[in-house]
């Protein structure tokens, strides 16, 4: 209550002053022979003056809240794209228990699939990084020419552009973005056929210790058969 009472006391004295302003102006004047036209006059020069400042803080200002706007744009986009990488890590984590929630699929190949969702997430990578400035043209055009080199980026180039297009091409950022990408792979297709998807070498089996190889178990298996038939035989033909 104390502060607020406070705060109205000084608010009643600041407008006592502004309306007293006018007397105690004149009374100064009639006193000391001050010339207030003369003294208007020189205000009134430098009024051109205090307008462009105001212009100029008043840009700042503008200015200002511009780039606060793009900031918590950006910070959006960020989370909406964290997210959808999370999203793709599960997904690469057990491609049979969630790839059929994002639809139907035209790859039949388990490893394709992954290679697949993995490509997007390092289409994804370039993209940020180059549309914040980490990532530099020459070298998003070294990571594309190295990706475009093999059978599975120019796959998934020829699957995923038209979503890439639809989902890039808003802004000045963005259309340089998918220009680079295009001319990266049309560069590799016409270098050559691209380099086939080797699948993944299968380890060596290792022999469990005191396991008896498959060989010896089946040749064991038709010795005590014919053993045991030769010797139904040798009954049958004594009784």
């Amino acid at each position: 209550m104390g502060r607020a009472l406070g705060l109205i006391a000084v608010a009643a004295a600041v407008l006592a002053g502004l309306l007293l302003s006018p007397f105690v102006l004149e009374d100064i004047a009639s006193s000391k022979g001050v010339d207030w036209n003369r003294l208007g006059q020189v205000g009134a020069a430098y009024g051109f003056t205090s307008a462009v400042v105001s212009a100029l803080a008043l840009a700042g200002v503008a200015a200002s809240l511009i780039v606060q706007n793009r900031q918590a744009r950006a910070e959006q986009v960020q989370g909406i794209r964290g997210y959808y990488l999370e999203l793709a890590r599960l997904e690469l984590d057990d491609m049979a228990l969630y790839q059929p929630v994002w639809g139907a699929t035209d790859i039949a190949d388990p490893d394709e699939r992954k290679r697949h969702v993995y490509a997007d997430l390092m289409m994804n990578y370039a993209w940020m990084g180059f549309e914040i400035g980490t990532i530099r043209e020459p070298l998003l055009r070294d990571m594309l020419a190295g990706m475009f080199t093999g059978e599975a980026g120019r796959h998934y180039w020829t699957r995923a552009r038209i979503s890439w297009t639809a989902g890039s091409s808003g802004n000045r950022v963005g259309r340089r973005f998918l220009t680079i990408v295009s001319e990266e792979h049309a560069r590799a297709v016409a270098a050559g056929p691209p380099t086939p998807s080797a699948a993944a070498p299968r380890p060596p089996d290792v022999p469990v210790a005191g396991a008896t190889p498959a060989w010896r178990t089946s040749v064991g298996a038709l010795i005590g058969l014919s053993a045991g038939l030769a010797l139904g035989s040798l009954l049958r033909g004594r009784r």
